[in-house]
C-alpha cells in the first residue's frame, strides 16, 4: 500500500483528543500506512532567513510529522500577505478587501519553493501526496520543477469565484496554471467546479478531454467536487459527553421561558455576522411576538484581529448588539447575547442541542461545517431547525434546512420565523433527512471518494 503524505499549512497530531475531524480522518490513513504530515511549525523564528526554514520531524505513533518554521519576513508576505490579504477575500467574493500589494507574490512562491525543498528528500517513490488549501496552490509545481513523480493531489477548502473575480487577481494566470501540475483538483461544490471550469475555458481556452477532464496551459487536470463531512460518530459521542450535557442542561435551565436562536462562527467578514444580527432585529420589529421570547447567541471566536478588517467587523458587530440591546431589551430579557471568545469545542454540541434555531448564514463559504454539527447534535424526538445561507457549500446537500439569501434582512427574518413556528413532524422529517445524508457523506466518505479518484486519476 502506497503511503499517504499530507501537506498543509498547519498541521495536527492525529492522536490528540483536541484535533478536529479532519485531522481524525486523515490520522487513520496516515497511522495505517505510516504515512507523514507536512506544514508551517507555526513558529516565526526571529533570526530566520527568507526562504530558508528549519526543517524538524518527530514521530506520532506511525505518522512523522515534518514542519518547517518561517521568518517574519516570509509570515508576513505568504501568510498573512498573499494568502490572508489577497487569496482569502478574493476567492469570498470581496475584492474590496483585498490588498494587492505587489511584494506579496514573491514571498508567497519562495516559501512554496522551500516546502518543495525541503520536503522532496523525504519523499519514497510510491507515495501520493495531498496538498490542501489556498495557501500551497503552486506546491505541486515547484515540486515538479525540482524532479517529483509522485501522484500528487489537492484540495480547495474555501470557494472558488466566478471568473471575472479571479480575474482581477494580479498573475492569476500564473496560479491557476500552477494547478496543472496536480493529478486531481479537488472542490467543495458543483458550484465551485462550475466556476473553476469557466475560469480555465475563459482565460486559458480550455477543453475537455474526458468526463471532469480539462486540457488547458499544456497540460491536462482532473477536477471534481468532493464536499467534505465531519466525523458523525466523533461528534455524537462528544454530545453525549458529560461536558456537552452539562452545557445543554445549563442552557436549558437559564433559557427555561426563551427560544434560543445560535450561530457559532470564526469573527470573520465572510460569515455575515453583522447581516444576522440585523435580520433577528428585524424579526423582533416585524412579528414582535417574540420579545421577551427569543433570544440569539451570537459566539464569534477571535481571529486575525490586527487586521483593520477584522477590527471594523468588530467594532460594527458589538455596536449592532448593544443597539437591539437598548432598543429592545428589559430588565429580566437581553435580545442578543454577543461572546467575542473561543468556546470549548466539547461545550459546542451541548450549545448546538439547546437552540431551536440555528443560524448558519455566511455571505460565502466554501462548506461550513457548523450546519452539519448542529444537525448532528439535536435530540431526533424533537430537533431544531437549521436556517442556512444559500452562498454555503452546504446549501447543495442539506437542501431540507431553510434555505436564505443573508442580504435579504427582511426574508432572512421570515424565514426564522417560519422556523421557530414548524410543527413537530415537519422538524422531525426535516431532520431525519439532513442526518442521513450528513452520515452518508461524512468525513470517511470525504476521503475515501478522494483518494479513490486521485489513485485513478492517471489510468
Amino acid at each position: 500500500m502506497s503511503r499517504l503524505v499530507v501537506i498543509s499549512n498547519r498541521i495536527a497530531d492525529p492522536r490528540k483528543p483536541a484535533a478536529g475531524g479532519l485531522a481524525v480522518a486523515l490520522g487513520e490513513t496516515l497511522s495505517r500506512t505510516g504515512g507523514m504530515w507536512f506544514g508551517w511549525s507555526g513558529t516565526i523564528a526571529e533570526d530566520g532567513v527568507p526562504g530558508e526554514g528549519k526543517l524538524q520531524t518527530r514521530q506520532a505513533g506511525s505518522v512523522t510529522l515534518a514542519t518547517v518554521d518561517l521568518c517574519q519576513e516570509d509570515h508576513d508576505s505568504y501568510y498573512a500577505g498573499y494568502s490572508n490579504s489577497v487569496l482569502w477575500p478574493v476567492f469570498h467574493y470581496r475584492l474590496d478587501l483585498a490588498d494587492f500589494n505587489a511584494g506579496y507574490i514573491s514571498g508567497y512562491r519562495r516559501v512554496n519553493q522551500m516546502f518543495a525543498r525541503k520536503l522532496l528528500p523525504l519523499l519514497k517513490d510510491d507515495d501520493i501526496l495531498w496538498v490542501h488549501d489556498y495557501h500551497l496552490i503552486p506546491l505541486a509545481a515547484e515540486l515538479r520543477a525540482l524532479g517529483c513523480k509522485q501522484r500528487i493531489g489537492f484540495f480547495l477548502h474555501i470557494p472558488v469565484p466566478p471568473p471575472l473575480i479571479m480575474a482581477a487577481i494580479p498573475q492569476h494566470e500564473w496560479l491557476m496554471r500552477s494547478l496543472f501540475a496536480y493529478d486531481l483538483v479537488g472542490l467543495q461544490s458543483e458550484a465551485d467546479v462550475s466556476h473553476f471550469t469557466q475560469y480555465l475555458r475563459t482565460e486559458g481556452g480550455a477543453e475537455s478531454v474526458g468526463p471532469q477532464r480539462l486540457r488547458a496551459f499544456g497540460g491536462t487536470v482532473q477536477v471534481g467536487a468532493f464536499p467534505i463531512g465531519i466525523d458523525v460518530d466523533e461528534f455524537a459521542r462528544l454530545t453525549a459527553a458529560p461536558d456537552a450535557v452539562q452545557t445543554h442542561e445549563a442552557m436549558k435551565n437559564e433559557y427555561s421561558r426563551r427560544r434560543l436562536l445560535m450561530g457559532i462562527d470564526r469573527l470573520d467578514y465572510s460569515k455575515g455576522i453583522p447581516q444576522r444580527v440585523r435580520a433577528f432585529r428585524e424579526l423582533l420589529a416585524r412579528y414582535p411576538e417574540n420579545q421577551h421570547s427569543a433570544t440569539l447567541i451570537m459566539i464569534a471566536s477571535p481571529t486575525r484581529d490586527s487586521v483593520n478588517a477584522y477590527a471594523d467587523l468588530r467594532h460594527e458587530l458589538e455596536g449592532l448588539c448593544g443597539a437591539i440591546n437598548g432598543d429592545h431589551g428589559d430588565l429580566d430579557w437581553m435580545p442578543v447575547r454577543y461572546i467575542h471568545r473561543t468556546v470549548a469545542r466539547k461545550r459546542v454540541p451541548g450549545l448546538c442541542r439547546a437552540a431551536a434555531v440555528g443560524l448558519v448564514t455566511p455571505l460565502r463559504d466554501g462548506m461550513n461545517l457548523v450546519a452539519k454539527e448542529y444537525v448532528v447534535a439535536q435530540d431526533p424526538e424533537d430537533p431544531g431547525v437549521l436556517v442556512l445561507s444559500r452562498f454555503a457549500g452546504a446549501a447543495e446537500q442539506l437542501k431540507e434546512a431553510l434555505l436564505v439569501n443573508p442580504y435579504d434582512t427582511q426574508g432572512m427574518a421570515d424565514c426564522i420565523q417560519t422556523a421557530l413556528r414548524m410543527p413537530l413532524e415537519e422538524r422531525q422529517q426535516r431532520h431525519r433527512a439532513l442526518l442521513e445524508r450528513i452520515r452518508r457523506q461524512d468525513i470517511h466518505w470525504w476521503r475515501r471518494t478522494f483518494l479513490e479518484a486521485l489513485e485513478k486519476s492517471q489510468d
